[in-house]
């Protein structure tokens, strides 16, 4: 029996509603809101407003009009960086972060923006201490990974999201690993710009994502072009959401994004996280229990998401995932995952490590299969 276990990638399966979703959009919708007045059309936007609506409800965003939709958080997290940050200007980020952060902060740099990296411990965790002494007089924004693709070290967020308040300086968070996972309340945390996929635990499909700016951001937009409105104008409307939407929108992946949604409020995100809690503490007391197996996670459950990793003293990372998928039929994550300075933080770089990420549609019975197979493999040799 295949066992999937690199949700961190790509949630995977999906509920079945989002597959039903995406064909009826294709099949019964087949064109992008606002690319005419005829019942498709209209019926695109009406899809593309309750997907708003309903990522907004998710995110406790009180103006849906402000959430963006994107094709990735890739995308959300260059917006947020590039439309916002001028030469000049200073970013408190961290080690741990995912080159989606990473990469678009370097660019930042090479055109004259200060970046200041703050380090965290071997599990990925970040000292919130250090975050307020890097704050300069000149920060302008703290861009930090809610949750390590690596490690699984949830951040303290919240707790920055205070310091960040109280100095006026912007928070953004790159919730890859949270969204739909955790609770996740931009008012609650003080989230000025929230970038998430929505082919992970938003459980729509590849090729989508969101933005939320808050009320007082103010962002440049890199892309520019057709709205599906304001056609009287060369100049790209100031009004949201269009302000940031041009080209023809992917409707099948918004109404596949939109099911995932109503399946994550409909199910709770409290139970997901319980689940996804129990199978990661399952996981982390079986590798511990392994011998010449290094676990790095936090130790503490309310410290981890649904990610760790692993190596095996003496094995190539890539060997064990290669066995896994040949052997077993379990797929996993192997390598640096794009996120070198991670490794290099916690101690494993420039090799790697073996991720593994269960999701809500994960057993017990998974995991334990997995552990069986590992022991079946330190056993062999």
């Amino acid at each position: 029996m295949s066992i999937y276990l690199d949700n961190a990638a790509t949630s995977f399966p999906k509920p079945e509603d989002v597959y039903r979703a995406v064909e009826h959009a294709l099949r019964e919708i087949g064109v992008g809101p606002g690319r005419g007045s005829h019942r498709r059309a209209l019926s695109a936007g009406r899809l593309v407003f309750q997907a708003r609506e309903a990522a907004a409800a998710l995110f406790g965003v009180k103006d849906a009009a402000r959430l963006i939709f994107t094709h990735s958080a890739t995308e959300s997290l260059n917006l947020a960086v590039n439309g916002l940050l001028e030469p000049g200007d200073h970013v408190v980020s961290t080690t741990m972060e995912h080159n989606s952060l990473a990469r678009p902060l370097r660019l930042a740099e090479q055109r004259g923006v200060a970046v200041t990296r703050v380090g965290a411990d071997n599990c990925g965790l970040v000292d919130v201490r250090l975050i307020r002494e890097a704050i300069r007089e000149d920060t302008r924004l703290v861009a930090i990974t809610h949750c390590s693709n690596v490690t699984g070290a949830i951040q303290p967020v919240g707790d920055i999201g205070k310091i960040t308040r109280e100095r006026g300086i912007a928070l953004l968070v790159d919730a890859a690993q949270s969204a739909g996972v955790m609770p996740l309340d931009v008012n609650d945390l003080n989230i000025d710009l929230l970038a998430a996929p929505g082919h992970k635990g938003l459980f729509g499909p590849p090729g989508t994502g969101i933005l939320h700016i808050a009320e007082g951001v103010e962002l440049k937009p890199v892309l520019v072009g057709g709205t599906g409105g304001w056609s009287t104008s060369e100049l790209q409307p100031d009004t949201l959401p269009e302000r940031f939407e041009s080209g023809t929108m992917n409707t099948p992946g918004i109404a596949g994004l939109l099911a995932g949604v109503e399946f994550v409020l409909a199910t709770g995100v409290q139970a997901i996280r319980r689940k996804e809690t129990a199978l990661v503490t399952q996981l982390v007391e079986g590798l511990k229990a392994i011998p010449g197996i290094t676990v790095f996670a936090p130790g503490r459950e309310e410290e981890r998401g649904g990610v760790l990793s692993f190596t095996v003293s003496g094995r190539d990372p890539v060997e064990i995932g290669f066995r896994l998928d040949r052997d077993y039929d379990i797929a996993v994550r192997v390598g640096l995952h794009c996120a070198p300075e991670a490794h290099r933080t916690i101690g494993t770089f420039p090799g790697g490590t073996v991720r593994v990420s269960p999701g809500y549609f994960n057993t017990d019975h998974d995991i334990e299969e997995f552990l069986r197979a590992l022991r079946s493999m330190a056993n062999a040799g």
